[in-house]
C-alpha cells in the first residue's frame, strides 16, 4: 500500500515536471524568437552563416581567413557576424563600415580583444599593441611616436640603417650567380637595423646566414601563433587547460628573445659608460629611472616594447620588400621603370642614399601598390568595443571581436579598377597616403591605434628596395617558377619564399664594397 502510494505520487510529480519543462521551453523559444525577429533595427545583430551548437562557426573556418571572410562578405554583406564559440566575431569589409568603427566611434573601438598568445608574447599584454586604451597606452604611444620613431630620431640614426644595408650589398655581391633567399636576407637586414637602433647590436660574418634563418623562423612561429585560432580565446573557461598548446608553444619561444633583452639591459645597468648611449634602450631606461607618478615606465614595459620592435619591425617590413621584389620580377616592365628612375636620380656611378628617396615617385608607387595588393596585416589587429554600439544599422555588442578586412577592401572591384593586377601607376597622381584618412586605402590602419612605425617602415622599405634594384638584376633559378601566392597570418607572408640570383648592374665594383 505504501509502495503503491509512493509510485503514484512519483508519477504525478514526474508529469508535473514534464509539464513545467515544456512550458519553460516554449517560453524560452518564444523569447528567443521575439528577440531575433523583432522589427526594431537598433537591436539586430548583423547577418551571418548558420553555425552549430556550442562551436558556432568555428569548425567551418578556412585557414586563409582573409580570403574566406571576403567570400562570406559577398554572400552576407559588408558587415556580418560569426559565432566563435562563446565569442561573437564581427567582420567589416567596406570603407563605410570601417570608417564608422575606426573614425566615427574610434574611442569605443580603441581596445583589443587580447588573445592568450598575445599575452604570453608581450609579458601579459604590456606592449603598445595589446595594452587597453587609456593613460598607460597613451604613455607608450607617446614614447614610440614622439621619441623612438619620430623623423628627428630616425634622421639621427640613418648611418646605422645605411651601414646595415651596405653589409647586405656586400653579402649579395659575394653570392653573385648563386640563389639567395631574398626574404631571409632582407629580414636579417631589418633585424640588424632595429637591434642597432635599440642597443647597438648586429650580426656579422659567417653567423649572418644561419642566425638570420633562426631568428626569422622564431619570429615566423610567433606571428603564426598570434594568428592561429585558439580554443582558449573562444571558450575563456577552457583557457587554463591550453588545449591546443598555443600558450605553451609561445612560452617556449619568448625566452629566446627575453635572454637577449635581459643581457642587453643588465649590461647597460652594470657598466657605466664614459659617454651615455643615445639608442632606444638607453632612452627607455632613462625614462624608467625618471619615473612618472601617474603612468610609470616599468621594466616589463621596456621588454614588451623591445619585443614589438624586434618582431613587428623586422617581419612586417621584410615581408613587404619580399612581395615588392616578387611583383617587380613578375612584371619586368615595372622593374625596368624603377631602375630607369634610379639611374636618373642616383646615377650609374653612385649608391642610393635616403636623401634620394623623396625624388623617386614611381618607387613610392610600387610600395603603395604592394601594400594595397598584399596588406601587411590583412585583418588589422582585431578591435573590441568597450560598449554596445550601432554600426551599419546593426548592433555590435560590447566585448565582440571586430575584424576589419582591409585586404578585401583593397581588392574591391567597386573601388579599384583591375583590382588583382599589380599596377603602380594608379598611385602616381593619387591622393592616397598612409594617414588612414581615406578608407579605400589604409594599409597601416586608422584612428588611435594606427601603426606607430609608419615613418620607419616607409624609410626602410624604400631605401632597401631602391638599393637592391639599383645595384642588382634579379633572376629566378632554372626550372623554378616565380610564385606570388600568400599565406595568411596576423602578418601576411609569401607562401613560397622568394629565391633569386643577383647579378651586378653597375660596372664600378667599389659600389658593392
Amino acid at each position: 500500500m505504501i509502495l503503491s502510494t509512493f509510485f503514484q505520487n512519483l508519477n504525478l510529480n514526474f508529469k508535473d515536471c514534464i509539464s513545467t519543462t515544456l512550458v519553460l521551453a516554449l517560453l524560452i523559444i518564444s523569447a528567443v524568437t521575439w528577440y531575433f525577429l523583432k522589427p526594431n533595427t537598433h537591436h539586430r545583430l548583423p547577418p551571418g552563416p548558420p553555425g552549430i551548437p556550442f562551436f558556432g562557426n568555428l569548425l567551418s573556418l578556412d585557414p586563409e581567413l582573409h580570403s574566406y571572410f571576403a567570400g562570406l562578405a559577398r554572400t552576407h554583406g559588408p558587415i556580418f557576424k560569426l559565432r566563435l564559440g562563446s565569442k561573437l566575431g564581427i567582420v567589416l569589409s567596406s570603407p563605410s563600415t570601417a570608417r564608422e568603427v575606426l573614425k566615427d566611434h574610434d574611442t569605443v573601438f580603441a581596445n583589443r580583444d587580447v588573445p592568450a598568445a598575445g599575452r604570453a608574447a608581450t609579458y601579459g599584454g604590456s606592449d603598445i599593441v595589446w595594452t587597453p586604451y587609456g593613460p598607460e597606452w597613451r604613455m607608450l604611444r607617446k614614447v614610440c611616436v614622439l621619441k623612438m620613431l619620430s623623423n628627428t630620431t630616425l634622421d639621427s640614426v640613418y648611418y646605422l640603417r645605411r651601414k646595415e644595408v651596405r653589409k647586405t650589398v656586400g653579402y649579395l655581391y659575394s653570392r653573385i650567380g648563386s640563389p639567395v633567399n631574398v626574404g631571409e636576407q632582407v629580414f636579417l637586414t631589418m633585424l640588424n637595423v632595429i637591434t642597432n637602433m635599440m642597443w647597438g647590436g648586429a650580426v656579422d660574418g659567417a653567423e649572418r646566414e644561419s642566425l638570420g634563418a633562426e631568428f626569422r623562423e622564431a619570429v615566423a612561429e610567433m606571428t603564426h601563433l598570434l594568428g592561429k585560432p585558439n580554443l582558449s580565446d573562444f571558450f575563456p573557461g577552457l583557457a587554463r587547460f591550453d588545449l591546443q598548446g598555443v600558450e605553451k608553444q609561445m612560452n617556449a619561444l619568448v625566452p629566446r628573445f627575453d635572454r637577449i633583452f635581459e643581457k642587453m639591459i643588465s649590461q647597460r645597468q652594470r657598466v657605466k659608460m664614459e659617454k651615455e648611449s643615445k639608442d632606444f634602450l638607453q632612452f627607455l631606461l632613462n625614462l624608467k629611472d625618471e619615473g612618472d607618478s601617474k603612468t610609470p615606465m616599468t621594466m616589463t614595459h621596456i621588454k614588451a616594447l623591445l619585443m614589438d620592435m624586434v618582431v613587428g619591425g623586422s617581419d612586417t617590413s621584410s615581408n613587404t620588400i619580399e612581395f615588392a621584389m616578387a611583383e617587380m620580377m613578375h612584371k619586368p616592365e615595372v622593374m625596368k621603370r624603377v631602375q630607369e628612375e634610379l639611374e636618373v636620380v642616383v646615377g650609374k656611378d653612385n649608391t642610393v642614399e635616403e636623401s634620394h628617396i623623396h625624388k623617386l615617385p614611381y618607387l613610392h608607387a610600387v610600395m603603395k601598390e604592394t601594400l594595397r595588393l598584399h596588406s601587411t596585416l590583412p585583418l588589422l589587429v582585431p578591435h573590441c568595443p568597450s560598449e554596445t554600439t550601432i554600426i551599419g544599422g546593426y548592433t555590435i555588442p560590447k566585448g565582440s571581436r571586430v575584424f576589419v578586412n582591409v585586404w578585401a577592401i583593397h581588392r574591391d572591384p567597386s573601388i579599384w579598377e583591375r583590382p588583382l593586377e599589380f599596377d603602380p601607376t594608379r598611385f602616381l597622381d593619387s591622393k592616397w597616403d598612409y594617414s588612414g584618412s581615406d578608407f579605400n586605402y589604409f594599409p597601416f590602419g586608422s584612428g588611435r591605434r594606427i601603426c606607430a612605425g609608419i615613418a620607419m617602415a616607409e624609410r626602410t622599405v624604400l631605401y632597401s628596395l631602391a638599393t637592391l634594384v639599383h645595384l642588382f638584376d634579379w633572376t629566378i633559378p632554372q626550372r623554378e617558377k616565380l610564385d606570388i601566392s600568400e599565406k595568411f597570418g596576423i602578418v601576411l607572408k609569401k607562401k613560397i619564399p622568394l629565391v633569386a640570383i643577383p647579378t651586378p648592374r653597375l660596372s664600378n665594383s667599389d659600389l658593392y664594397k
